[in-house]
């Protein structure tokens, strides 16, 4: 059976592999967009496009995130319980004291953000505090600590930046094909060209986002076994993801963009689905996380 500390070195294992394969893969699709233009341009444009992007999602995106979810920071008195629990898990994880906000919201939900630790913050709904036993709404903190324990944030953001380049290295080969392109084996066989330049700018892309979700989903799988570790309870959370599950209430301030963050999928109706919509599913279905918990043994 299971433990804790296997589950996590597992998803740590699959998590790296994965982005093994995603850098194998980006390499392989510049070379072979390099040998039809002849031309390692496109390479050095992304990698400079890349880099900038990055620089600004890594340095604005929790406060843009923030703001998009409404998201209002409090403070002790406000909620003394709601403190008191971030501050102790904090304390056991070996975590700085995160920020703590509160969205006004009924759908029981939450997420963490923030550049590193020292910048995280734990954000969290009205109904999630209300609904919540204090054993869950624990477990679902444990599990928002442990993404920002295990770095997620800033692996979050690689993966965003993989993902631009595809698009960005793809969509080039599509329009200096599409135009005439450079180099001799364009001119000699524009057809073919053409033909390879769509598949790329159709397939590619896709390939990579679906790379990126995989990862997003083992991430999850992994804060669940850190998240009980931390409280020594993985019924707590458990409970707290059935109880999540269960509530037909939408979280308006959800959209597709932040959708990943979230605890749990913030958009109801769509945890139940056959396996090709899994896979463009930011977060494993319920009742897999559920029961990759009540596997584990302390």
């Amino acid at each position: 059976m299971p433990t804790l500390y296997t589950h996590a070195e597992s998803n740590i294992r699959k998590t790296w592999l994965y982005l093994t394969f995603f850098f194998l893969f980006i390499i392989a699709l510049g070379w072979l967009i390099s040998y039809f233009l002849q031309t390692s341009l496109i390479l050095w444009i992304a990698v400079v496009l890349s880099i900038l992007m990055s620089f600004f999602s890594y340095w604005y995106s929790d406060k843009i995130v923030l703001a998009m979810a409404k998201a209002k920071p409090i403070q002790k008195k406000d909620n003394p319980e709601l403190y008191r629990i971030v501050e102790n898990l904090s304390i056991t994880a070996g975590l700085p004291l995160p920020k703590i906000y509160i969205i006004n919201e009924d759908q029981p939900n939450a997420f963490a953000t923030g550049r590193n630790p020292k910048k995280a913050v734990v954000v969290v709904t009205r109904g999630l505090l209300e609904r919540l036993e204090r054993v869950e709404l624990e477990g679902v903190i444990s599990h928002e600590l442990s993404h920002i324990g295990n770095k997620d944030i800033l692996l979050s953001t690689i993966i965003v930046v993989l993902v631009g380049m595809v698009v960005i290295m793809t969509d080039f080969f599509f329009r200096i094909s599409f135009w005439g392109g450079i180099g001799g084996r364009n001119r000699q066989g524009g057809g073919v060209v053409i033909l390879i330049a769509l598949a790329l700018a159709i397939l590619a892309p896709l390939f990579a986002i679906l790379i990126k979700l995989a990862i997003s989903r083992k991430r999850e799988f992994l804060a669940d076994a850190s998240g009980a570790l931390l409280t020594r309870y993985p019924e707590g959370l458990a409970r707290a993801l059935e109880k999540i599950s269960q509530d037909p209430r939408p979280l308006k301030v959800a959209n597709d963009a932040t959708a990943h963050l979230y605890f749990a999928n913030p958009f109801r109706g769509r945890e139940k689905t056959f396996w090709l919509h899994k896979l463009f599913m930011t977060h494993p279905p319920v009742e897999e996380r559920i029961k990759a918990l009540q596997g584990l043994k302390i």
